[in-house]
């Protein structure tokens, strides 16, 4: 918009400057009425009322109650849903190669069992402790998979003793061990 429509406004809202425009003010008798020598003011202008100019409005701040802008409120925890975190961890070691076990307490727990097999110590590679490791890991992974359809055929979701023991004895002697 340019002057023009600034201009044309002014006109419609103050018309009483206009000579013509007079007569609406004076009384019966020609001269000014009060409600004319009010709107004069002390000077004998007429008041105007305040033309408006339109602006881009300002955003004001959004108001912060007093309690919380003293001090600095702590970040609330997510809470999840029950299960959504175990479904989150079994997709994550599913996608992952490494081991589940960590080396040093799994090396120190075959040293010790080897110990109680023979009373002389047996010495080991790095590359024979991992590929124990390899074959323990595997071994048990599957056991509990098996472990986890017993559980599911008896119409639960929590695996038992009773789980682990039913999957041993279906998988017989093939892996070298006994069921007891």
């Amino acid at each position: 918009r340019g002057q023009a429509g600034v201009f044309a406004r002014e006109r419609q809202v103050r018309p009483s400057l206009y000579p013509g425009h007079r007569r609406h003010l004076s009384g019966p008798s020609g001269c000014l009425s009060a409600a004319a020598r009010f709107l004069r003011g002390p000077g004998g202008m007429v008041r105007r009322s305040q033309i408006r100019k339109s602006k881009t409005p300002k955003k004001t701040p959004a108001r912060v109650p007093v309690a919380a802008a003293a001090s600095p409120k702590a970040k609330k925890k997510r809470r999840y849903r029950p299960g959504s975190l175990a479904l989150k961890e079994i997709r994550k070691f599913q996608k992952s190669t490494e081991l589940l076990l960590r080396k040093a307490p799994f090396a120190r727990l075959v040293r010790e069992i080897s110990n109680e097999v023979s009373p002389e110590p047996f010495r080991y590679t790095a590359e024979s402790l991992m590929a124990i490791q390899e074959a323990v890991e595997d071994f048990l992974v599957h056991l509990f998979e098996d472990c986890n359809l017993c559980a599911i055929h008896a119409k639960r979701v929590t695996i038992m003793p009773k789980d682990l023991q039913l999957a041993r004895r279906i998988r017989g002697p093939i892996y070298g061990v006994s069921a007891s």
